[in-house]
């Protein structure tokens, strides 16, 4: 599953934990046993067949079905449920988390859950020794900003994309794919400079010659979408928040900004029970329906102007 997601033996290797050899012995393993070529193979890439695609369809359910079938025998109808006590980020919290609660597969999971929901360093804290949390769900932009003890296991969750959002009022057709150098002289809404998101998106606006022309700065995400829709500025949003989306933005479509924020989750190892491990595929699999991705596809560029600069 992880080989196919990724289409890379090395990068599967590294999301599980095992040598990028071991990986790749195991799917010619697999080759074998099956009949079937699963992976056209190039120096930097394996490229999923159909029947590897088919094989993966039919993995995840039978995963599922076996640690459904591993919380059910780890308890009994009249032993006392698991407490899994959960650090979550907001926005997670508000557009993933209740789907998960109304979910049919949820009361099955024998889990009595306690939220703390706080941004992911504050969560982070929770987990130390002695801590108050089982489980933080975080995540984070780029490579930096964040740390956490050795001892916790990563489990990556899925990403939350980062979308360019302008007013409506700038006549400006939603999905229209523009060049980011055409948004330079257009006014934004940015991150608060200084903080670990803000240097990684500076970075990024940099290298695609995107130059701001600041009007305003918010770490809230929501602020920003308001303040977008009422004209003030673009701004860059992850798709999470857009789920709350007011009404007078469209989305754009610009390649050159391909960003999000990797969602995982920081588990203490003695607590990563069948129940738990459950509950992270069903979060999973919630964020992917949860965030629906654009899959967008190369387009031929248009270029725009924005706004003309007042003087």
């Amino acid at each position: 599953m992880e080989v196919t997601r990724l289409g890379s033996f090395a990068a599967a290797a590294a999301q599980l934990g095992y040598t990028a050899s071991a990986v790749s012995q195991q799917m010619a393993a697999l080759e074998r046993d099956t009949g079937v070529e699963l992976f056209q193979r190039s120096a930097r890439s394996v490229v999923p067949t159909e029947a590897a695609v088919t094989m993966t369809r039919h993995a995840s359910k039978v995963l599922t079905d076996v640690e459904a079938l591993m919380a059910a025998a780890s308890r009994t109808s009249d032993s006392p449920a698991q407490e899994l006590r959960l650090g979550i980020f907001p926005s997670l919290a508000t557009y993933v988390l209740p789907d998960i609660l109304r979910n049919e597969r949820w009361n099955g999971l024998g889990i009595e859950l306690k939220v703390s929901v706080a941004e992911p360093a504050q969560t982070i804290q929770g987990l130390r020794s002695g801590g108050e949390l089982d489980v933080a769900l975080v995540y984070q932009v780029g490579q930096s900003g964040l740390a956490w003890p050795h001892s916790l296991e990563r489990q990556w969750i899925g990403d939350d994309d980062f979308r360019v959002v302008l007013p409506a009022s700038w006549k400006i057709r939603e999905d229209a794919e523009i060049e980011a150098a055409h948004l330079s002289d257009m006014p934004w809404i940015v991150h608060h400079p200084g903080t670990s998101d803000a240097l990684v998106i500076e970075r990024l606006f940099a290298s695609c010659n995107l130059h701001p022309r600041v009007v305003a700065y918010s770490d809230d995400f929501h602020a920003s979408l308001e303040m977008t829709a009422a004209g003030l500025g673009a701004s860059l949003v992850p798709e999470l928040a857009l789920r709350n989306r007011p009404p007078g933005v469209v989305v754009l479509d610009v390649p050159d900004i391909r960003l999000a924020r990797n969602v995982f989750a920081l588990l203490i190892n003695e607590k990563r029970t069948a129940q738990v491990q459950l509950f992270t595929q069903l979060l999973a699999d919630t964020l992917r329906a949860t965030s629906g991705k654009s899959g967008l596809h190369p387009l031929k560029t248009v270029p725009v102007k924005g706004p003309q600069r007042r003087r």
